[in-house]
């Protein structure tokens, strides 16, 4: 069993909730959503079922948490990208490249019934809105320098860049992420005549 302690008390509580969700999804991803137990959580944290049901109400609640920290995780490093030094237009590839590989990567962990758990509920809506929001603002900042084409509104534009780059999921490599990408780029690029 892990020993698990810190120097403060608000540490050793994040120690314990970051050690229950990493914990978590190593045993959903052993054994399969539906054979993972509290039991089974509280044992493999070093942690007894009591302490664990301070934490969590069910093994729904610690997979949620999960997710949103993942999530978070993805958009602050998609925040990164955006603000990265460079042109309206390496910031919006960069974006772009970010976030296919995201969507590559997501798709080759968990499994439909993970998936499906997972993906509803306000937590999601507010990513997804902020996703929409980040590629809206990159998209207007590469429009506005004359990089982007200006005759679709950034917001419909976005909108296209995400479902474009969802597909990034299905693809069989990382190569053909890439041309996923030139593709999706291309496709904002300005037109001859226009812009």
């Amino acid at each position: 069993m892990p020993k698990l302690w810190s120097e403060t008390i608000e540490g050793h509580r994040r120690t314990v909730h970051e050690a229950i969700l990493d914990t978590t999804w190593a045993l959903v991803a052993e054994h399969g959503l539906l054979s993972v137990t509290m039991s089974q959580i509280a044992e493999a944290t070093g942690i007894g079922r009591a302490t664990l049901y301070k934490y969590f109400p069910d093994v729904e609640a610690i997979l949620a948490a999960g997710h949103e920290r993942h999530v978070t995780a993805h958009l602050e490093r998609l925040g990164e990208l955006r603000n990265q030094p460079g042109d309206a237009r390496q910031r919006l590839a960069a974006v772009v490249e970010g976030y296919a590989l995201i969507a590559y990567h997501r798709a080759r962990h968990g499994t439909p019934e993970l998936s499906a758990l997972l993906h509803r509920g306000e937590h999601v809506t507010r990513a997804q809105q902020q996703l929409v929001d980040l590629f809206r603002d990159v998209l207007t900042e590469a429009a506005d320098a004359g990089q982007l084409r200006d005759d679709v509104a950034p917001d419909e534009l976005a909108h296209f860049c995400l479902h474009a780059l969802s597909a990034a999921g299905s693809l069989p490599s990382q190569a053909a992420v890439h041309r996923l990408v030139d593709v999706t780029l291309a496709g904002l690029r300005v037109r001859a005549g226009v812009g």
